[in-house]
């Protein structure tokens, strides 16, 4: 899997893995930051999410125009990062509850914007490094690695936020309680029904609290929430540096990959790589494009919900502590040993290994396994998690999956019978409306977020936190046949003279299923849940359907491309 490719994938690899880790560490947490520090609704704060991530993954389509045209990939990729930088600082800067609203906003403008200058162009630089016919059997190997960077970065970043969040609240003398912040803002607004209930919770963070100070207990415990949110933005920044360093330190790798058409026509020694398309051909591959863009508008609206309505499902409906056992799955520093014991297994098995595989395969087999139980045996018997961390699943499972997945469409390659990319796309799709399903038949019975009206559900109906973890699952699935093969797919049926920006479109048709995120969180208040998840499940076939009814077309584009 990782032999043949050019150097300069990896340096692609760490310098995206290094940025996301930021990304997805703010990712975690922004939804409950905003409730935090409004006192928003679902619905407000699913507003101001989705317009954030949509001009996040719009903006692209500017950045591939500006590097196409003017400045080239390489040089697009490294004014982003530090304009990026800027965002996440901005956001960082700690302030006081109900405060500097117009501030965040600007923050999440900058980021937008330098996203946007960053994330196609990355990828349009790896794509061209596979225009190489050393190297072009291996594109869609590549866009599966580059896709582990990705999701790697991501696993880290929930274990981050939670971290610095709570060691920041640890200095107030509190700890997290999802409970706490809607009870707290409805208390300071006068909304709150049942203010007795919510004085026993405070209770369990400060014993002297009282009716009487109730309110200065609300204020301050936000204050402090708010505050170790900011904190946890702040890591976002530290990464990036490291992002940055390795993409400048290491240009050598990929330096003879940053050319645009553009820059090939005018150097004399390039002229000769120039690829002209007829009007026609162009035409078709833009046709195809469109295509796809419009189907995985559906897939981000769906699987970006695990910013927003799945946190939200998380947050209050599913049960907030867990056994010894299954807590091993929700601290990364259980389950990656777990992962890596399995790894040993599988080596120290495998049957074609060198003696010396086997070996080291049996050694770390035991050694991680020793750890494992370690890590089980020091646990309580009721173990407390924070809702962002389910958001760690969707990256450790692409990356344990990656190897299986990139495994199987090799075997069925040596069959004659891999799927087409778009063929792919539209198997992830039918995949996402079976993730979706999974939580239809768990909220089966559940009262609706407006009949909770802001209380606190019932203990005795939050459900098990495996039927998230099990949607998770399902939706990484269909992430792998989708999203990386996607990626490719542009990379591969893009005209030469637009590469950035159909990988910039690739990205806008992202943003419009990020927006469409804000009409979801809006649902979340009025349908009863089962309903909310039938939606989606709605739309993941509808454009399943859709795609295989164009499958002739897209695949007659990949294959004239070559």
């Amino acid at each position: 899997m990782l032999k043949g490719h050019p150097k300069g994938l990896y340096v692609a690899f760490f310098t995206n893995m290094g940025e996301r880790f930021g990304f997805y560490t703010m990712v975690a947490i922004f939804v409950l930051f905003l409730q935090a520090k409004y006192g928003y609704s679902s619905g407000a704060a699913g507003q101001v999410y989705g317009t954030f991530m949509f001009f996040l993954y719009f903006l692209p389509l500017l950045g591939g125009f500006i590097a196409d045209r003017y400045l080239g990939y390489g040089r697009t990729v490294g004014i982003g990062m530090v304009v990026m930088f800027l965002g996440y600082l901005f956001l960082a800067v700690p302030s006081a509850h109900g405060t500097n609203f117009g501030f965040i906003v600007a923050a999440l403008a900058v980021i937008a914007m330098g996203t946007g200058l960053f994330k196609g162009n990355l990828q349009a630089l790896v794509g061209n490094m596979y225009d190489d016919p050393r190297y072009s059997a291996k594109r869609d190997n590549a866009f599966n690695i580059f896709y582990m960077g990705i999701n790697i970065g991501a696993m880290f970043a929930p274990t981050a936020a939670e971290l610095v969040s709570n060691a920041i609240l640890k200095t107030f003398h509190f700890t997290y309680d999802a409970r706490i912040p809607a009870l707290a803002n409805n208390y300071l607004k006068g909304t709150l029904n049942n203010p007795a209930d919510f004085l026993g919770i405070a209770q369990l963070q400060d014993k002297g609290v009282t009716m009487d100070t109730l309110y200065q207990f609300s204020a301050h415990y936000l204050d402090a929430l708010v505050r170790s949110y900011h904190w946890a933005f702040s890591v976002a920044c530290f990464s990036l540096i490291i992002s940055m360093a390795i993409f400048l330190i290491f240009r050598k790798h990929y330096k003879t990959a940053d050319m645009t058409e553009k820059q090939k026509s005018k150097s004399e020694a390039h002229k000769a790589q120039v690829v002209e398309l007829t009007p026609e051909q162009t035409r078709e591959r833009l046709i195809a494009l469109f295509l796809v863009f419009f189907v995985i508008i559906f897939f981000w609206m769906s699987f970006h919900q695990n910013g927003l309505t799945m946190t939200f499902f998380a947050r209050d409906y599913t049960q907030p502590n867990v056994g010894k056992f299954t807590n091993l799955f929700f601290d990364l520093f259980g389950l990656l040993p777990i992962f890596i014991s399995i790894v040993g297994f599988v080596f120290l098995v495998k049957r074609t290994g060198s003696v010396t595989a086997r070996t080291v395969g049996g050694i770390v087999f035991v050694v991680f396994a020793i750890l494992t139980w370690l890590r089980l045996s020091g646990y309580a018997d009721v173990n407390p998690f924070t809702p962002q961390k389910f958001q760690h699943f969707n990256p450790f499972f692409i990356v344990a999956l990656t190897p299986l997945v990139v495994g199987l469409f090799s075997w069925l390659n040596t069959k004659g019978r891999e799927p087409s990319a778009p063929r792919k796309i539209g198997i992830g799709m039918l995949i996402t409306a079976i993730g979706f399903t999974i939580l239809i038949i768990a909220s089966w019975g559940l009262q609706s977020p407006k009949s909770l009206n802001g209380e606190v559900a019932p203990s005795n109906s939050l459900v098990s936190p495996y039927w998230l973890i099990n949607t998770y699952f399902i939706l990484t699935v269909a992430e792998l046949f989708l999203s990386p093969m996607g990626i490719s797919f542009v990379s591969r049926v893009a005209p030469p003279k637009y590469k950035g920006l159909m990988q910039g479109g690739w990205f806008a048709a992202a943003a419009l299923g990020n927006y469409l995120l804000s009409v979801i969180g809006f649902l979340w208040g009025i349908l009863p849940l089962w309903a909310l998840w039938t939606v989606l499940v709605v739309c993941c076939l509808l454009s399943a359907a859709f795609i295989f009814s164009v499958m002739g077309r897209l695949e007659k584009a990949t294959k004239n491309a070559g």
